[in-house]
């Protein structure tokens, strides 16, 4: 082989080597999808789950009339760079786990199972943009909102989350930080949060781009949030509100099977079948009937918004609290309130 023959090659396997190392955002999720096993409750089928007694009360508490809204899309196109919708990371085992320091450190995750401490931080979410949810750098001193950050290690099957992260110049610090082994259903502890409210992952109950203009039905549930909560529920571990009437944390609202989606464009159709096989997840505070999915600038909002709206709170009914498959079910689990 030419001397520089040999060099080209080399070179282009240590290009190719250094990019596969890289931190990408949105990059390909590890395989078999959805994450986490079938069994997993957000891979849950609840088509064919009991109602909840009391539903139609549950309801009119978040508004019968209200529509649902996208909690995602592309860049806002403002100065500051706000972003709409969460990001996530796809790393290598080769990332360098950073250490974290946490506001609520006895709930919060100092190292994954199995794995050495820390956080496969990028080096660039200090001072680049767009890494981070919201959209501004782990060292803006500015920055606000609720900041997580998702990051999926491929090689070691493993998904951390954080919540509220910024960067000081020195350290990293997050309110809340957890990890999740991708091939296991590791519930939280009994009253620990995670990087969500409800301690449950966040990752696995985004609308993403890939599946919603992919060529398979989607399968798995959404995180979807509401103004007010009382306690929680299976499969949530931790409250975040008892306001009289509203739902638990981990609750799920599933689109009535009756409701005609066959207007919609095909994509959309494919996030509408979900809610009514899989359902919406109720995960943390905020806004009424507002669903999470990712951060891509490839999402068009015009056709995002008026589909969704379209979708009103009397459109779904609420699974019984709690509830679980019989096969799944090992012991008794209380509604808590």
């Amino acid at each position: 082989m030419p001397r520089f023959l040999f060099w080209f090659l080399a070179s282009v396997a240590l290009v190719s080597s250094a990019a596969a190392q890289s931190p990408q955002r949105g990059g390909a999720l590890p395989q078999p999808l959805p994450l986490f096993p079938l069994t997993n409750w957000w891979n849950t089928d609840v088509s064919a789950a009991p109602v909840d007694p009391k539903s139609a009360a549950y309801i009119s508490y978040i508004g019968a009339s209200g529509g649902m809204h996208p909690d995602f899309g592309g860049d806002s196109g403002e100065p500051s760079a706000p972003i709409y919708g969460m990001p996530f990371i796809v790393v290598s085992g080769a990332q360098p786990l950073l250490p974290v320091t946490f506001d609520y450190a006895d709930e919060s995750d100092v190292a994954a199972p199995g794995r050495p401490p820390g956080y496969p931080i990028p080096e660039e979410a200090k001072t680049q943009q767009k890494w981070i949810e919201g959209g501004l750098a782990g060292g803006d001193p500015n920055a606000g909102g609720d900041r997580h950050m998702l990051l999926v290690d491929r090689d070691n099957r493993m998904l951390y989350e954080l919540y509220a992260l910024h960067w000081t110049g020195s350290q990293w610090i997050a309110g809340s930080g957890a990890t999740f082994p991708l091939d296991a259903n590791a519930r939280r502890p009994e009253g620990w949060t995670s990087a969500d409210a409800a301690g449950l992952a966040i990752l696995p109950g985004l609308v993403r781009y890939d599946e919603v203009y992919g060529s398979d039905p989607i399968r798995h549930a959404f995180r979807v949030t509401v103004r007010h909560s009382n306690g929680y529920v299976y499969p949530a571990s931790h409250r975040a509100g008892s306001t009289s009437g509203a739902l638990p944390m981990g609750a799920r609202l599933r689109l009535k099977a009756s409701k005609d989606i066959s207007g919609f464009p095909e994509p959309l159709r494919r996030i509408f079948q979900a809610m009514k096989a899989y359902g919406l997840i109720v995960a943390d505070n905020g806004t009424d009937l507002y669903v999470t999915g990712t951060y891509d600038t490839r999402w068009d909002n015009d056709i995002l918004n008026p589909a969704f709206g379209a979708i009103k709170g009397s459109d779904f009914e609420v699974v019984q609290l709690g509830w679980e498959p019989a096969a799944r079910i090992s012991r008794g689990r209380a509604v808590r309130h």
